[in-house]
C-alpha cells in the first residue's frame, strides 16, 4: 500500500492524516472485550465485560489486556504496511488510535515500565526496525524501556502454526537482561505490541516478567484477531 503524507489510507481523502478522522470514526469503533486477552465478548449491561470462558478455565499470566481493534480491514492493510513496507512514519497513527481505546490511558498513566515486544536479531535486519518498540516510545517516551526485555531464541514464524504450537514454539523465548532483572521487581508493566493473535508470544513474554517480581502486567496491542487461532 502506497502512502501520500497527505492522503487517508483507507479512503483516499486529500488532504488528511495518514488514516483520516472519519475512517478512525467508523471503523474503530470500542467493542466489549476479555478483560485479560482482549477477546470480543458479549456486550453485558452491568458493568464492564466479563472474561471469556478460556481465561476463566485457564487464567493468563497477564493481568489486563487492551486492544483498539479487530485485526480487519482497514487496519490489517496498515499494520502490514507499517511492519512490512518500511513505513514507521505509521507509528504515531497506530499509538493515537491505541490510546483512544477504553482504559489505555490509565493504564499508561499508572504504570512503571513500558516494554516493546522484542524482535529477533534476524526479524530485526529484515524489518530494519521494532514496530513494538517505535509504538512504545509514541505512547510514553519516558517510561519506555527497549533493551530490559529480550529475545533469548530465534524462533520460526507463528504464522502457519496453531494455538498450541505457538505456545510450545515461544516457550522460553523471553528473558530480562540479567544486570537490569531486579528493575521490574514490584513495578507496573505494560508489554506493547502491534498484533495479538493467539496470545502465545505476550503469554510467554509475561511469564518471564512474573518470574523476576513484576507486580502488575497489561499487554497493550493496536489489533487483536477475533479469532484466537
Amino acid at each position: 500500500m502506497t502512502t501520500l503524507p497527505s492522503q487517508c489510507m483507507v479512503c483516499r481523502a486529500w488532504p488528511a492524516q495518514p488514516v483520516c478522522e472519519a475512517c478512525v470514526v467508523r471503523f474503530a469503533q470500542p467493542v466489549p472485550r476479555c478483560p485479560t486477552c482482549a477477546l470480543p465478548v458479549p456486550p453485558y449491561r452491568d458493568g464492564p465485560p466479563r472474561q471469556c470462558g478460556a481465561c476463566l478455565k485457564s487464567p493468563p499470566p497477564l493481568d489486563a489486556c487492551l486492544a483498539a481493534v479487530s485485526y480487519a480491514y482497514p487496519w490489517s492493510d496498515c499494520i502490514t504496511s507499517y511492519k512490512f513496507n518500511s513505513n514507521p512514519g505509521l507509528s504515531a497513527v497506530l499509538a493515537t488510535l491505541l490510546r483512544s481505546a477504553p482504559w489505555v490511558e490509565p493504564a499508561l498513566e499508572g504504570c512503571d515500565l513500558l516494554l516493546p515486544m522484542p524482535l529477533s536479531r534476524q526479524r530485526l535486519r529484515e524489518r530494519g526496525f521494532n514496530q513494538a518498540l517505535a509504538l512504545a516510545r509514541e505512547l510514553a517516551p519516558g517510561k519506555t524501556d527497549g533493551a530490559l526485555l529480550l529475545r533469548i531464541r530465534d524462533t520460526p514464524s507463528q504464522r502457519p502454526l496453531g494455538r498450541a504450537e505457538r505456545q510450545r514454539n515461544v516457550a522460553g523465548a523471553f528473558a530480562l537482561e540479567p544486570l537490569r532483572a531486579a528493575r521490574v521487581h514490584g513495578q507496573r508493566v505494560v508489554l506493547v505490541d502491534d498484533v495479538m493473535t493467539s496470545g502465545a508470544s505476550l503469554f510467554a513474554a509475561a511469564h518471564a516478567l512474573r518470574q523476576a517480581g513484576a507486580a502488575h502486567i497489561t499487554a497493550l496491542v493496536v489489533a487483536r484477531t477475533d479469532d484466537p487461532g
